[in-house]
């Protein structure tokens, strides 16, 4: 198993033009932020802070205004095509074809890599059965309920093996425990591809429960904290918690989440 690229991100600006006013828009303003291999960080930050410009800025949708993302020696954007097989997306909508089954869903992604047919079989039927669904493999999404479509989902992307994982706001429209359990198999399984995870979310327990780390963003993607959650004992959590939203609402940093005491 190859051991995902380092992520680093230095000066990162991203300025957008209303094309009815005119006037720019800074969502993201000299971001810097470095990613370790295998590490899993939740990014959490109120509405328009600038998370989901970061996401399509990290599998290549957007280029950078100034600043860059570099993930190893090369760019998302300018080498987008590098990134294919190598970088998997989830979404807070599952994006499955109607016409296609689970399993079809689920080796769309090898299929369209060129990848012969039994492997793509193979591995799409692997990860469905690892997410509990080998007795769906021929449902097509309209038989299947919110929870399963979004396991196929995940085995879609779990099934090209990528270094990279991506999802946004992946949980939050499913019910609390649909959710959950759906968060805990995808930290398992990031864990055993030996994957890199980059989850934004604005649940604080789901960013507390899921990541190795927190970033919090305040407006146009300030870094407010980046919070090694190994350093908070689990009864601390709670306190946790208060201090990531008071940070939020304040846009300060708060002390408590630099090193707990």
């Amino acid at each position: 198993m190859s051991i995902p690229p380092t992520i680093e991100v230095r000066g990162l600006r991203k300025v957008f033009r209303q094309a009815t006013t005119g006037q720019s828009v800074v969502a993201i303003d000299r971001l810097d932020l470095t990613i370790q291999p295998k590490e899993v960080i939740a990014i959490v930050g109120q509405t328009g802070c600038g998370k989901s410009t970061f996401f399509d800025m990290m599998i290549g949708l957007e280029a950078p205004t100034e600043g860059s993302i570099h993930i190893g020696d090369k760019s998302p954007y300018s080498d987008f095509d590098y990134f294919r097989g190598k970088m998997a997306t989830v979404f807070q909508q599952d994006r499955l074809l109607p016409w296609r089954s689970a399993l079809d869903n689920a080796k769309l992604p090898l299929e369209l890599m060129g990848r012969p047919e039994d492997e793509q079989r193979e591995r799409a039927l692997m990860w469905l059965n690892k997410l509990g669904l080998g007795q769906f493999t021929n449902a097509y999404p309209h038989e299947l309920s919110g929870g399963m479509r979004q396991r196929v989902a995940i085995a879609r992307a779990f099934a090209v093996q990528p270094d990279i994982l991506l999802a946004d706001e992946a949980f939050g429209h499913l019910d609390e425990v649909t959710a959950a359990e759906l968060r805990d198999t995808f930290l398992q399984l990031a864990r055993e591809c030996g994957s890199t995870a980059i989850l934004i979310t604005h649940q604080l327990e789901e960013a507390i429960a899921v990541g190795d780390r927190i970033a919090v963003f305040g407006k146009s993607a300030k870094l407010l904290a980046d919070i090694h959650v190994n350093l908070w004992p689990k009864e601390r959590y709670g306190e946790l918690r208060e201090a990531i939203q008071a940070t939020l609402q304040s846009q300060k940093a708060d002390p408590r989440l630099m090193q707990p005491a």
